[in-house]
């Protein structure tokens, strides 16, 4: 597994979840957004101290600066209000959408990954390609179109589809 992209995904949802200090919406809301950064910052804490042994950082080595720095860029300059809580929460859409890039890289770079991360991979994909279908739903439904999601959705599920060819051909 990429530590690289843990930390990247930690880094989405911390960005996305601020407004747990501005905004009160329901106690489940609330609870699952602090579930949610907990098992988040937990993946990353294991993957990087309690697993170490068995984290491969020769072969994790995507430049995340590459990614960063672009979207630290575009979240300023495309998003719905010029204010802090509105370009994090455009910068976490954003960072979403290719915070996989490290794990497709190292799987790239290996040639290979094991069973666990295939099947992570897929449903982490399927994942995403089930909110275009939500997207599709509340659209028809309710007349709701988010750009900068649906834009950033189908970048990052089209980063999923050569995995999706892999997985399902070599099955």
């Amino acid at each position: 597994v990429s530590g690289k992209s843990q930390v990247l995904f930690a880094l989405v949802f911390t960005t996305r979840y601020l407004d747990l200090f501005t905004v009160f919406i329901s106690p489940y809301n609330t609870v699952m957004k602090v579930v949610f950064l907990a098992l988040s910052y937990a993946t990353v804490y294991l993957t990087y101290m309690r697993f170490r042994n068995t984290y491969d950082s020769e072969n994790d080595t995507f430049r995340v600066e590459f990614l960063l720095v672009p979207v630290i860029g575009l979240s300023f300059l495309e998003n719905y209000a010029f204010t802090p809580m509105e370009i994090l929460w455009t910068f976490s859409i954003f960072l979403e959408a290719v915070a996989i890039m490290p794990q497709l890289f190292m799987i790239t770079k290996t040639g290979e990954a094991e069973s666990i991360t295939t099947h992570y991979l897929f449903f982490l994909g399927l994942y995403r390609a089930l909110y275009i279908a939500n997207w599709v739903w509340r659209y028809h439904t309710e007349g709701f179109f988010d750009q900068i999601a649906v834009v950033s959705g189908v970048v990052q599920t089209i980063f999923y589809c050569d995995f999706f060819y892999l997985y399902v051909t070599r099955g």
